[in-house]
């Protein structure tokens, strides 16, 4: 069984006061570490009980908040629709470091989302209007073919901003940061929100 030992020790007065700079400092840490998808972080929404966990990319910060986009009428944002509540984890096995994160969402302002759709890759713009995200579809092929279609039909021209896509702000009401310690007595320091107030704790592995 392999141990944890990449760290030192996380003491209280380790982390900074504030935790979304912390959570910054160590997305730039994840970013150094060479690993494939830094800001991928694992979203989880719940329906009547439910719960659907998948990774999406985390697209930088808007105030406070977290920020990701997706297809508003896929399951993630029927489901956020439904119940707004939801959680987010980062891992980066590199670092043998966690972070997780409870809260809230809201979209975004189309005007946002409209800035960053245009930032994208044109294939990947083309992507976001053609998929009916989480949808049956009867094969790769239609997929494929509806892709191209709509590639040839707007060939020399803006692709149009989908009114079904955009973003979301993830809005922390607690953040822990884990590390990993040897003999898995792990350190966790989980920071909760009170009114405007950040408080911070320890938690036992």
């Amino acid at each position: 069984m392999s141990q944890y030992t990449k760290n030192s020790p996380l003491g209280d007065g380790d982390l900074l006061a504030d935790p979304i700079a912390q959570l910054a400092a160590w997305l730039d840490d994840a970013k150094g570490a060479g690993l494939i998808e830094p800001t991928a972080m694992a979203l989880g929404t719940s329906v009547d009980g439910q719960p659907s966990v998948r990774i999406v990319l985390f697209k930088g910060f808007v105030g406070e908040d977290l920020s990701f986009y997706t297809n508003y009428e896929g399951r993630k944002g029927r489901e956020l629709a439904q119940n707004p509540h939801c959680a987010a984890t980062f891992w980066w096995d590199r670092l043998e470091r966690q972070v997780r994160i409870e809260g809230t969402v809201e979209k975004l302002p189309e005007a946002l989302s409209r800035e960053y759709f245009y930032r994208r890759p044109r294939e990947s713009q083309i992507g976001a209007m053609t998929s009916r995200q989480s949808a049956v579809v009867a094969s790769r092929e239609e997929l494929d073919r509806r892709w191209e279609d709509n590639a040839q039909r707007l060939a020399g021209s803006e692709v149009p901003f989908p009114a079904f896509w955009g973003g979301y702000r993830l809005i922390p009401r607690s953040i822990e940061f884990w590390q990993g310690r040897r003999g898995r007595l792990h350190d966790r320091l989980l920071y909760t929100k009170n009114q405007n107030e950040w408080g911070v704790e320890r938690l036992e592995p």
